[in-house]
């Protein structure tokens, strides 16, 4: 019996020790009220306002953990306690739209009296128990969801397009939850990020070891974000192409196809190097690594650990012979991009001449119609060069008398200016500003023609402004450019 009286008293004293460290980390978490100021891609002098709720954790130094989609764009940020009314006022600190993660600072710092800042726990592993906390779509007050780590590997973060190191849960996840913290034995492991529509409960979080990159990241002041190599490989897993490049079973790797201009390692790799290990990792045949026991994901694992700067070292086999280099990590995604990853808070860049609108192409441009995608998605799959590092295009045209016949012209990649290509947007508006002559000339790919009467333009151009109500020619970056410049 006293036995018996024993154990019970210890599971008495277990859950209500849980049950006191539940309420603690409860009030770690915030709801973040966000107005945001959302980009017109296809009307770019244009915006609208929107309004959405997300989740964070109070964390060390007075700081919230979230989403970076919670607060993208964001004109206008609040914060409320959990079992509080009041509303605080919140700034941004520092954000990686990579990762999709994001840090807040709220000046009151009455904000954060009593409150216990959660703690950073370690990469969970598959069948560890987690708890999802948040504020989702369904009620008002803190949601706590109950599930368990389903399997750990690289998987395309929703907001940047990127790929990085997840978790998959099976905790119930739902608008509003983003930012949010999954906890295991109280400490956060992860943070809620996004969800596979139509499925059946798989969410996904950022893991705690993105989190901790992040944060050590920014500590200089400074965000770098997450580094890329900057080449194209391939897998050895085919038989004929294993014998191709004489390799016996125990050598496994990837082929190096194509490296970008810009990359780091255009001076230490070779197009046919084979890469066989990173930092002392052997890489498989299908581009994995394992991370721990039993457990692969793609070799970026190790680049991703690193920060910005810091040396990776590569084994190779180059004509059959091994080898060792050494690269330094200075570039990201958008770096070594021709069209660059989806982007927030910034305005699309433009500008108008005579009714004719231009824009560089984004990701953002892309998403925003269905206008030529196959021609354009093809830009989207390519690589930058010296000669081009950036695609423009048509966007649209504003009819007007001067511009019959061109009114059904959208999104329209162009390659020439009379008669020159060009590198950039910024170049090609050069251009188009420093023109003498009478004719602009643009042509396509194909040798397709659009010609415009400079003057008539200019003649017509705040007419045909007035007429569609857009108050400037040109987006901010391009008018403070050209401000600088007649300063000079």
């Amino acid at each position: 019996m006293r036995v018996l009286f024993f154990f019970w008293m210890l599971v008495w004293y277990a859950n209500a020790a849980g049950a006191i460290y539940e309420d603690s980390a409860k009030e770690a978490i915030v709801k973040i009220y966000t107005v945001s100021k959302v980009p017109n891609y296809q009307e770019p002098w244009n915006s609208s306002m929107r309004r959405s709720t997300g989740s964070g954790t109070i964390i060390e130094g007075n700081l919230i953990l979230t989403n970076a989609h919670v607060v993208a764009d964001q004109t206008f940020l609040e914060v409320q306690r959990y079992g509080q009314r009041k509303r605080y006022i919140a700034k941004v600190l520092s954000v990686s739209h990579q990762a999709d993660l994001a840090l807040l600072k709220v000046e009151d710092g009455q904000f954060f009296a009593g409150v216990k800042p959660l703690e950073f726990g370690e990469l969970p592993r598959v069948e560890q128990q987690i708890v999802v906390y948040g504020y989702p779509m369904g009620g008002d007050t803190l949601s706590a969801t109950i599930g368990v780590v389903s399997r750990i590997e690289h998987h395309v973060y929703a907001h940047s397009g990127e790929s990085f190191l997840a978790v998959q849960v099976d905790a119930a996840v739902n608008p509003g939850n983003s930012g949010g913290p999954a906890l295991s034995e109280g400490k956060i492991v992860g943070v809620v990020m996004q969800v596979i529509g139509k499925s059946q409960n798989i969410g996904y979080l950022v893991p705690v070891s993105m989190v901790k990159h992040f944060i050590e990241d920014i500590k200089d002041g400074h965000h770098d974000g997450f580094a890329d190599f900057g080449i194209i490989t391939q897998s050895l897993e085919n038989p004929s192409l294993r014998r191709y490049y004489h390799l016996d079973d125990n050598t496994t790797g990837k082929l190096v196809n194509y490296i970008i201009y810009n990359s780091a390692l255009k001076d230490v790799l070779k197009a046919e190097d084979i890469i066989t290990a990173i930092d002392g990792h052997q890489i498989e045949n299908d581009g994995t690594v394992a991370f721990r026991d039993h457990e692969y994901t793609s070799y970026h694992y190790y680049v991703d650990q690193r920060q910005m700067g810091e040396k990776v070292k590569l084994d190779i086999l180059r004509d059959q012979k091994k080898m060792q280099v050494e690269a330094v990590l200075t570039q990201t995604a958008d770096d070594i991009l021709l069209v660059d990853t989806n982007q927030y808070d910034t305005i699309p860049r433009y500008f108008i001449y005579g009714g004719y609108v231009f824009s560089p192409l984004s990701r953002n441009l892309l998403l925003s119609t269905g206008v030529n995608q196959l021609k354009l998605s093809y830009y989207a799959t390519q690589w930058p060069t010296e000669k081009k590092k950036e695609v423009v295009v048509l966007l649209k045209v504003l009819a007007s008398d001067i511009s019959r016949g061109n009114y059904n012209l959208a999104m329209w990649p162009i390659e020439k200016i009379n008669g020159e290509t060009f590198d950039s947007f910024q170049t090609f508006y050069d251009k188009m500003q420093s023109f003498e002559g009478q004719y602009i000339v643009l042509e396509d790919e194909e040798g397709v023609k659009v010609v415009i009467d400079k003057q008539e333009a200019l003649s017509k151009q705040d007419e045909i402004l007035k007429k569609y109500n857009i108050e400037f020619d040109r987006s901010d970056d391009l008018r403070t450019n050209q401000i600088a410049k007649e300063s000079i």
